[in-house]
């Protein structure tokens, strides 16, 4: 618990705990209050902080008796606490004192939801109250009848708040009561806060894990294609298709030089010689022998 937004003090430990008695927030400033520290260890003191001064010790406003703390008058507000010689701390409670003609009796510790909390008023005068009581939650009107007492049979969250009495034209202070979550609804949260979490991790872990994957498949894949292309871009030496090539340029051209060196044919052009007349060109009967290189073409500027 934090006292006035500057102090804080360890709430509900499992082995200590301090009680008050008359268990109520509000006590007229003539009230005897007695403060007891239960848990395991025989050096108690209490403390308390005030709203209005500083932090101090039992023996400076009342008496120390064992562990328990008697007091016999409030004049101020303040959280009250035990501490241990070996370094326990009880729960912190909030006492307020009151000059006033009626205070409101409401529990000075948080009460457990689902169980049942009543609220009354109590005179200063100590007379007893009959009838015409009304009590306000955050200055809402509550009720209108007639009963004496405030009953919630099952205390919700919603119930938490400012509570105060008012009757016969007198009102009390107003006090905030508490109201804590039980033990079987605190764990419910914090399961499926862990389980939500968990599930969100596993699905990230398994996206990454998919992406992972397929990021080496394509690394993989990239490497593969790069090494046909570089396989593709490379001269080969196929033979069977040189041959092939060599085959049908034989083919196409016959006179093929296969060498710088020029390969000469002879050619025997026989013409046989005729005669017209006595102006006859003189012609023989003897072969004409002629040298062909191969690659001549044989048109009309061949040799006759």
């Amino acid at each position: 618990m934090c006292v006035y937004n500057m102090f804080c003090v360890s709430d509900f430990p499992p082995s200590a705990s301090l009680t008050v008695s008359p268990d109520r927030v509000q006590h007229f400033t003539s009230d005897s209050v007695s403060l007891s520290c239960e848990g395991n260890s025989t050096e108690w003191r209490v403390r308390r902080f005030p709203e209005d001064s500083y932090l101090s010790l039992c023996s400076d406003w009342g008496t120390m008796t064992g562990s328990t703390c008697n007091i016999s008058g409030l004049n101020s507000s303040a959280v009250y606490w035990c501490e241990s010689g070996s370094g326990q701390f009880t729960n912190s409670v909030n006492i307020t004192g009151h000059n006033a003609d009626m205070i409101l009796m409401s529990p000075v510790r948080p009460v457990t939801e689902g169980q049942s909390v009543s609220l009354g008023c109590r005179l200063k005068t100590g007379q007893k109250l009959s009838n015409n009581v009304f009590f306000y939650q955050n200055d809402k009107l509550l009720q209108t009848d007639t009963r004496v007492e405030l009953i919630i049979s099952a205390v919700s969250k919603s119930h938490e708040g400012f509570y105060k009495c008012q009757h016969s034209g007198k009102e009390s202070p107003q006090s905030w009561m508490t109201v804590k979550i039980s033990a079987g609804h605190e764990i419910f949260p914090w399961s499926l806060t862990i389980g939500l979490v968990c599930g969100v991790l596993s699905l990230v872990l398994l996206v990454l894990l998919l992406l992972l994957c397929r990021f080496r498949r394509s690394k993989h894949s990239c490497f593969i294609r790069w090494i046909q292309s570089e396989s593709s871009s490379r001269p080969t030496t196929n033979h069977g298709v040189n041959e092939s090539e060599n085959h049908h340029n034989d083919q196409s051209s016959p006179l093929h030089d296969e060498s710088d060196d020029a390969t000469y044919s002879l050619i025997e052009l026989i013409t046989f010689g005729m005669k017209k007349g006595k102006s006859s060109a003189a012609a023989t009967d003897e072969p004409v022998r002629t040298q062909v290189k191969p690659g001549t073409s044989f048109g009309n500027n061949a040799a006759m």
